[in-house]
């Protein structure tokens, strides 16, 4: 038990620290944030923090230079401060001092030392000069050499630039040329420069009549020699000389590396935004999909759209109203599997949707086995062309499911579906209906119960329609009356028109397809690939048929 206290104690020490770094963390996390809506919210703020840091640039430059500039006049004035003192001491030791050792007398010489009152020849003053400068300042070199020594003397080594320096000093002639050289490592720099040395009428005279000359034909402007000087300047020295600068970069590139770090944040969370929204976008496109099966296309678009409000209102237009139902529908359910009469109904639905929608209706509901549409909302072409769009949708539906009854007959359905359909043209009251929680688009009123009072009284396979529809397309279809109808709601008389010739047009344009549909009457002969056997087995069975009806005609049955 003694030895659980300190591991208790270390684990919650280490939670601690755990809990403070995690707490740091958030900090700078939140405080980045804040930085970062800061300066979307305000960008002003940037747009004036960056000027300011460009107007700073060459304030810092300036200040920079003129330290260095400061910086290198010291340095030459100390550096020159020290060689004129080493130069006047090595005059008062070397001249003066000499002269007056010997009462006032002297003696110009290469070996001035061996001799009382001897002073150095300006050859010799220079190579000792350079002695004296190289070894005060650090920076600065000086050499006198020439390749033209006098007897006794310890000869020059030059080196390779000395040596083309001379040559080139030499060949051009000019005493005024110079030759220049700068070389440096990546941290450090070297200039070199070669002055020529020329013959003067006093050096001419004096090296031609000594005995240790090398040479006794010296001409005035002749050079004898160069003068190197070697000047250094090592760059990582004069790094800290940009103080300002250098803290200036420091600061910008601080600057840089957190907005930086804001703007990979928040890319971070713009992608993860980004994903998020894909995947609800995604998700609402596939939810939107499956709602679109529920209704109809205009209805569907005019709420995805915007152009209509989830809320209940209604108002009255005039629409031309379509009801369809199957003849017996319940006799023919009986007949098949559930199965089989699912597959059918639906295939049914499918092909008379597409049929209403290629004609612009709006399909609002199916009943059952009925099919309940309208013309005029939420898009209408004018009340005449709505009526007329809704007749030549209704002989649509009545051919293709003439073309579906033999195609049906040929898998084998004895009985297939035969339909009959309505059509009335009036006021309803047509919007969203139903509680705040649940709603349907549909229309009320009725003129949509005349149609599905229209329909109940149509042939198989035919349409029936109002005198008010009747009206307005009449100049396009052949109609007769039949007898007057009262309906419930309705105090006049209305008058049906039963459609003529629905399936005559199908039948001229090469559909191959005789199809009568009546009460006590269901002729349909595919005429498609017919042999002669099966023509004349047609024949026999019309012809019976028409003999019997003959028959039963006279008999008065």
């Amino acid at each position: 038990m003694d030895r659980e206290v300190p591991v208790k104690n270390t684990q919650k020490a280490t939670d601690m620290a755990t809990d403070g770094k995690t707490a740091e963390s958030s900090g700078i996390s939140a405080l980045l944030d804040k930085a970062g809506r800061t300066l979307m919210e305000r960008p002003l703020w940037f747009t004036i923090i960056v000027v300011l840091a460009l107007a700073l640039l060459p304030v810092v430059v300036w200040l920079d230079l003129r330290h260095l500039s400061n910086a290198a006049l010291n340095r030459q004035a100390s550096d020159l401060n020290a060689m004129i003192s080493e130069i006047r001491s090595y005059y008062s030791r070397n001249v003066v001092g000499r002269i007056v050792a010997n009462h006032g007398k002297s003696t110009p010489a290469r070996n001035y030392e061996d001799i009382d009152g001897g002073i150095p020849i300006p050859a010799t003053l220079s190579i000792e000069l350079g002695e004296v400068i190289g070894a005060r300042a650090s920076n600065i070199g000086y050499r006198f050499v020439s390749d033209q020594v006098f007897a006794g003397r310890a000869s020059h080594r030059l080196d390779a630039f000395e040596s083309f320096a001379l040559s080139s000093l030499r060949e051009a002639g000019k005493p005024d040329l110079n030759v220049t050289e700068i070389s440096g490592a990546f941290l450090n720099r070297q200039v070199r420069m070669a002055v020529p040395i020329v013959m003067g009428t006093a050096c001419v005279a004096c090296h031609n009549k000594h005995p240790q000359s090398p040479k006794r034909d010296w001409k005035v402007g002749d050079i004898r020699g160069i003068q190197s000087i070697t000047i250094e300047q090592p760059i990582a020295a004069n790094i800290l000389s940009f103080k300002f600068l250098l803290l200036y970069l420091l600061g910008a590139g601080s600057f840089g590396l957190g907005f930086a770090a804001l703007q990979w944040r928040q890319a971070v969370q713009f992608g993860r935004l980004n994903t998020d929204l894909e995947e609800a976008n995604s998700f609402l496109a596939a939810v939107s999909l499956k709602i679109s099966k529920y209704l109809s296309p205009q209805v569907y678009k005019s709420i995805f759209s915007g152009e209509r409000d989830a809320v209940i209102s209604t108002e009255r237009k005039k629409l031309t109203i379509f009801f369809s139902d199957i003849k017996d529908f319940t006799v023919t359910s009986e007949r098949l599997q559930p199965e089989e009469l699912t597959a059918l109904l639906n295939e049914y639905f499918t092909e008379m949707a597409s049929i209403a929608h290629a004609h612009g209706a709006t399909v609002d509901k199916f009943i059952g086995d009925a099919i309940l549409a309208f013309f005029g909302d939420p898009e209408t072409m004018g009340t005449r062309e709505d009526a007329q769009a809704c007749l030549d949708m209704a002989i649509a539906m009545q051919r293709r499911l003439a073309e579906l009854n033999r195609d049906w007959r040929r898998r084998g359905i004895e009985a297939p579906f035969q339909s009959r359909m309505g059509i009335n043209t009036g006021y309803c009251n047509i919007g969203n209906f139903g509680s705040v929680d649940r709603m349907d688009y549909t229309i009320i009123g009725a003129e949509a119960n005349l149609a599905a009072r229209l329909e109940s009284i149509a042939e198989p396979g035919g349409i029936v329609m109002s005198y008010e529809t009747y009206a307005l397309v009449k100049n396009k279809v052949q109609a007769r009356t039949l007898e007057p109808i009262t309906l419930k709601g309705i105090s006049r008389q209305v008058v049906p028109y039963a459609v003529e010739g629905i399936h005559e047009d199908a039948g001229s344009s090469g559909s191959n397809l005789i199809e009568r549909i009546t009460d006590r009457l269901h002729l349909s002969v595919d005429l498609v690939d017919l042999e002669d056997t099966e023509r004349e087995q047609i024949e026999t069975v019309l012809t019976s048929a028409l003999e019997e009806v003959r028959n039963q005609s006279k008999l008065g049955i």
